[in-house]
């Protein structure tokens, strides 16, 4: 859509299985992010977040009263992939412009957005608009659109100078259109819209642009039945899930919603991965291998990708031989499990139980102390004291993180975040 992306909006449905199953709507129906407005304090909408971020691939926008740093911060932390900030008590003359600068310095300015509306009036607060982009802001979302206001939009545009998201869901599509033509490079749409109306918009935002190229399935080279035979990875760890097949129409549809569909050799049909289970796969990388022969795939899979139960098909070992397998993320996350089965399982004798049963301040006083001896270790010349010193403090940091219940894959999502 030439960077128009479309948002679904999420935020009505009361429970985070209902805001997830409404998310999961705007998937089908081809929305690029989903947007969320998150009530109160941090900490009583983190947990939705998580369970959204985790179930449904697909950016999160969160919009945000932020009174503090830490609003943003872990509300990012959580999964978001964007904060919307707006005033904290409804008056947009009052949002804090430092706060924005602060965040938008720490994370970027793609990550922060300002959020605005329309005044009792139907004007829009755009008090300070000039400024906003002086103080880091990446764009604007602007909420309840209306159409009479077309001019005052312009004029905010044209002002604010920054990519710019409008709800559309209660306009006319000759509305809709005249917006387009100001430069509005997001359109947001409400949880009634229906496929008719997402198609609609569709077409309207691809009227006279060029729309993203795919290479074509009949450049590919197929096997005797016209099928592709596609290798699927887990995008983080590369370790390969399974192989299926496609043909030409799982192949668009892959391409069109984002979730891996295949064809189904036994059934002579198509196969949404995870339609039945859950457990559904999200594409992030198709590559075609020198032949053209093979595709694989880099995916976010949710669940496991075996019927079995087993988190990836090849489980049965034909062969094996001893050699070094020190992945690093793999050490740390078997070290990780083993610390977590004395917690569940105590073994008598283990110095892991011995700190899980003398509590989290006699934790908290070995991951001081280690964290000590690797200052000391440090300023030896030589290193070797050094990485023994590290791992004891990654040891104890491990238990740590397993009596507090903080896993890798959050520590590591939260380093990612960072960068």
């Amino acid at each position: 859509m030439n960077n128009i992306k479309l948002i679904g909006n999420i935020s009505v449905p009361s429970t985070k299985e209902d805001k997830l199953n409404l998310a999961k709507n705007f998937k089908e129906l081809g929305v690029d992010e989903l947007i969320y407005t998150g009530e109160g304090s941090y900490e009583t909408y983190v947990d939705e977040i998580k369970f959204i971020t985790d179930n449904i691939d697909l950016p999160l926008n969160v919009c945000i009263k932020a009174t503090k740093f830490d609003d943003v911060k872990y509300t990012l932390y959580a999964g978001a992939s964007r904060v919307a900030i707006y005033d904290p008590i409804g008056k947009n003359s009052l949002l804090d412009l430092e706060l924005v600068n602060e965040s938008s310095l720490r994370f970027g300015k793609e990550k922060i957005f300002i959020n605005i509306g329309f005044t009792e009036e139907g004007n829009l607060e755009i008090s300070d608009s000039k400024e906003y982009k002086i103080f880091g802001a990446g764009g604007v979302f602007i909420d309840g659109y209306k159409a009479a206001n077309h001019e005052e939009l312009k004029t905010f545009i044209d002002e604010v100078d920054l990519p710019i998201g409008v709800n559309v869901s209660n306009i006319s599509k000759e509305d809709t259109k005249n917006i387009l033509n100001l430069g509005v490079n997001t359109f947001i749409v409400d949880s009634i819209s229906t496929k008719t109306y997402i198609d609609e918009l569709k077409n309207l935002i691809q009227d006279g642009q060029s729309s993203c190229s795919y290479m074509s399935f009949s450049e590919f080279k197929l096997n005797q039945d016209g099928l592709i035979p596609v290798i699927v990875q887990d995008y983080k760890t590369d370790e390969v899930l399974m192989m299926a097949y496609m043909n030409e129409e799982a192949y668009n549809k892959t391409l069109e919603t984002g979730t891996m569909t295949y064809f189904s050799r036994s059934r002579s049909s198509l196969w949404v991965k995870g339609e039945t289970s859950g457990h559904f796969q999200y594409v992030q990388k198709l590559s075609i291998d020198c032949d053209k022969d093979t595709l694989l795939a880099k995916v976010k899979q949710i669940g496991v990708a075996c019927h079995t139960g087993n988190p990836t098909c090849f489980f049965t070992d034909i062969l094996k031989k001893d050699y070094d397998d020190t992945n690093p993320l793999k050490v740390f996350q078997e070290e990780y499990d083993i610390i977590l089965d004395r917690k569940n399982n105590p073994k008598e004798g283990s110095y892991t139980n011995y700190l899980f049963d003398k509590g989290v301040d006699k934790i908290l006083k070995k991951v001081g102390e280690e964290a000590t001896e690797i200052v000391i270790a440090a300023k030896n010349p030589d290193n070797e004291e050094l990485k023994y010193e590290l791992a004891d403090f990654l040891y104890h940091a491990m238990v740590l993180m397993v009596e507090q219940g903080v896993t890798w894959d959050e520590v590591v999502e939260a380093i990612a975040k960072r960068r």
